[in-house]
């Protein structure tokens, strides 16, 4: 039995592969006290699109760094799909007296050309080759693929089992181990995804059935809900098996990971269980659930429409304007609202022709007495937090307006608004953005035909040190904002810390 650590390879993927010299210096010296017998550093690519960091692409100083300070075999990982055969000599001749093990990953569809890559890395290299093979859930449909894999026989040294969805079960465990040794002789690995909460028997049975290398993350740190746990790993290994470990190292490297987990959050959660169970791909959980507004409702809908492979699960009348409005308030979620309350209602009293349009409803309960025409973008979780915000919407007097169809988290509309809802038939003002609450908010407006798109309460998080969401956030406003002032005049009557024309409520009602 051998255990690889794929740590700061896996883990990258939160990271976008950009690590602190003094958390990978604390990770190799302990993981050299431990009985961890590879450790897979990160991927090696040719130059791709956009900013991957120091361990996406594993330069020679870098592999030089970690020989000389890890006791263990070292393995880096090649992804199949961005690998062409002449890019090996550039890739690996670096890797020579470094490395010790070439994995590669691939999807089974593509199994011929990992072949080739693999024949051709042993021609030319004395690296170790291993397969690590994706969507193992899905390889008995696959009976093409099942085939080819009499081919691998010699040039292959590690066919690794891929539990991409995290959702196979221990007798899916045994049953596919039994397929593959009828079809290769390669000795085989496992690697377990978390979503289930099933890596470490899935991991045990594995091992329980003749798989000779398995692989492990501390903290389980890896894509999307993440892997089997090192300490987990090693910790019943060493309750069963008697491994000795030495639980002070153990620790040590396990407390700094907890820092960083601490700060990205990977783990399994309902999302992910969701994708796991029914096998859909946790990319875009991953980016839906990192994202931090979209909620957990409209992620698990967003895939179950996978599932069920549809586009959407509701469509609505598209919106169409029953009067222009030349002046138009946009009320966002900021505290400006309640600060300044009065003079927001008073301008509104005094202009009762404004149509009010809440790009969040969070604020919506300090205007439902207003004669003004109003207007609820339902997007994201918007629709549960019309029902908490209004709790009996039986008389409801407003519009829901919905981003256009297909929406790619689905449509919840509370049932008591369905007949006051549409949805926009496209948005056409920007490029980018195009289902955030503001692009919804601002479409609704143009689409009445506004001169004068007012904003309260978009702050823009004055005064405050904004963490990556909020700056991504702030962003995508801004470029939104922009946008809309290329067509109609936008305003700001509260302090705002985007770049739009301030003019102060208290001005516009004297």
């Amino acid at each position: 039995m051998k255990i690889l650590d794929c740590t700061l390879r896996d883990g990258g993927y939160y990271t976008n592969w950009d690590f602190d010299k003094e958390l990978v210096d604390n990770y190799l010296e302990n993981t050299n006290k431990l009985p961890i017998d590879y450790l897979e550093v990160g991927y090696r690519s040719r130059p791709l699109k956009g900013y991957l960091g120091e361990y996406f692409y594993c330069p020679d100083y870098l592999l030089d760094y970690i020989r000389a300070k890890s006791s263990k075999k070292i393995v880096i990982i090649l992804n199949e799909k961005e690998v062409l055969p002449e890019d090996l000599d550039f890739l690996l001749t670096p890797c020579v007296g470094k490395v010790d093990m070439v994995r590669i990953a691939l999807d089974p569809a593509q199994i011929t050309r990992a072949i080739e890559l693999a024949t051709k890395i042993k021609e030319s290299f004395s690296f170790e080759v291993g397969f690590n093979v994706m969507y193992m859930s899905s390889w008995k449909s696959n009976p093409a693929f099942l085939e080819e894999l009499t081919k691998i026989n010699g040039i292959v040294d590690y066919f690794y089992m891929v539990d991409s969805y995290g959702g196979i079960y221990p007798a899916d465990v045994i049953e596919l181990i039994n397929i593959v040794k009828t079809k290769t002789t390669v000795p085989l690995g496992f690697h377990g995804h978390n979503n289930l909460e099933l890596g470490l028997i899935n991991t045990l049975t594995a091992l329980e059935n003749g798989v000779g290398i398995v692989d492990a993350t501390i903290t389980g740190m890896g894509r999307g809900a993440g892997n089997l746990k090192t300490e987990l790993l090693l910790t019943a290994l060493n309750a069963n098996k008697n491994l000795p470990v030495d639980f002070n190292a153990l620790s040590e490297v396990v407390d700094r990971f907890q820092d960083l987990q601490a700060e990205y959050g990977w783990g399994t959660n309902l999302p992910y269980m969701v994708s796991g169970s029914n096998s859909l791909p946790q990319k875009d959980v991953m980016d839906w659930v990192s994202n931090g507004t979209i909620s957990f409702n409209s992620i698990i809908r967003a895939l179950q429409n996978q599932k069920a492979g549809v586009k959407d699960n509701e469509k609505f009348p598209l919106f169409e304007a029953s009067k222009h409005h030349k002046n138009v308030m946009v009320i966002g979620g900021g505290p400006s609202i309640e600060n300044h309350l009065q003079a927001i209602i008073h301008y509104l009293e005094i202009n009762p022709e404004t149509a009010i349009i809440h790009a969040s409803s969070k604020n919506a309960m300090f205007f439902q007495h207003l004669k003004n025409p109003q207007f609820f973008c339902l997007v994201g979780n918007e629709g549960n937090r019309l029902e908490k915000i209004f709790n009996d919407l039986t008389h409801f007097n407003g519009s829901c307006v919905l981003p256009p169809f297909p929406r790619k988290m689905g449509t919840y509309v509370p049932a008591d608004v369905k007949a006051a809802t549409t949805e926009l038939k496209e948005i056409t003002f920007t490029d980018k953005y195009k289902e955030s609450h503001t692009s919804i908010a601002i479409q609704t407006a143009l689409s009445m035909q506004a001169e004068q798109i007012v904003l309260a309460g978009y702050d823009g998080y004055q005064q405050m040190a904004m963490n990556d969401k909020e700056k991504d956030l702030f962003a995508e406003n801004q470029y939104v904002l922009a946008k809309a002032n290329e067509i109609a005049s936008v305003i700001s009557v509260v302090p705002t810390a985007y770049s739009v024309t301030l003019q102060s409520v208290y001005a516009l009602i004297i």
